[in-house]
């Protein structure tokens, strides 16, 4: 089976792209707007953009009546958002959060989730994700996408977000004995496709492959360091 989406649909009852690029990230992005009210919602187009230094992004995509998401609307004006830390433990208030509802709706108070203070902006954190990262806008950019064979969900545009990681909150307790996150006992939650969702829940290290002109050119302690995210 092989098939153009630009120019046919799916031959498949359901749409087969969002299940080939899997599992997605859960961005859980809380803005605050310059009326000063609170949103929160997740975004599964999202993934880290660079290492060092820290930057991470997510694309929204406009309505099918072309108005933006209150997400995007708050981070242009305002230049923050935070990126919460999914868990399965979170799911419930997650998809609380994905509700779509007029922009005057706080989703933190919809899903029934505390509020924590940032440090360097005036965004509200999910308490309860063990961590949480604020973001500086770096680059927002809205993209008009080819016209494809499924025009009728007039997703055409999006709004393309790079934010700068300015600071890490984690909680003590998910860091392991090793001092590494603890993924095993965080089990992120990650995007399918359809309406399907999974957790990280199988893990194991796999060490990449090094010739010997790398090895000659730098110390096998930088190597380490930058190989395993050491500091």
């Amino acid at each position: 089976m092989k098939f153009d989406p630009l120019t046919e649909k799916c031959p498949l009852p359901f749409s087969a792209f969002r299940s080939c690029v899997v599992p997605r990230p859960i961005a859980w992005i809380s803005t605050k707007s310059e009326d000063g009210i609170c949103n929160l919602a997740p975004f599964s187009q999202a993934q880290i953009f660079n290492i060092d230094p820290p930057m991470v992004c997510f694309t929204a995509n406009h309505y099918p009546n072309g108005l933006r998401k209150d997400s995007s609307i708050n981070i242009e004006k305002t230049g923050w958002f935070v990126w919460n830390f999914c868990t399965e433990e979170l799911k419930g208030e997650m998809n609380a959060s994905s509700s779509i509802v007029s922009h005057e709706t706080d989703e933190f108070e919809l899903a029934g989730l505390e509020k924590e203070k940032a440090d360097l902006c005036d965004v509200s954190m999910v308490a309860s994700s063990p961590i949480k990262m604020e973001c500086e806008l770096f680059k927002f950019e809205t993209i008009e996408c080819p016209q494809s064979s499924q025009v009728e969900l007039g997703l055409g545009k999006v709004d393309m977000i790079i934010g700068l990681v300015r600071r890490i909150h984690i909680k003590e307790s998910a860091v392991g004995e090793d001092g590494k996150i603890d993924i095993d006992t965080l089990r992120p939650l990650a995007r399918m496709g359809y309406f399907d969702y999974t957790t990280v829940n199988n893990i194991f290290p796999m060490r990449m492959p090094v010739s010997k002109e790398l090895l000659e050119a730098v110390t096998p302690e930088i190597l380490e360091k930058v190989m395993s995210g050491g500091g």
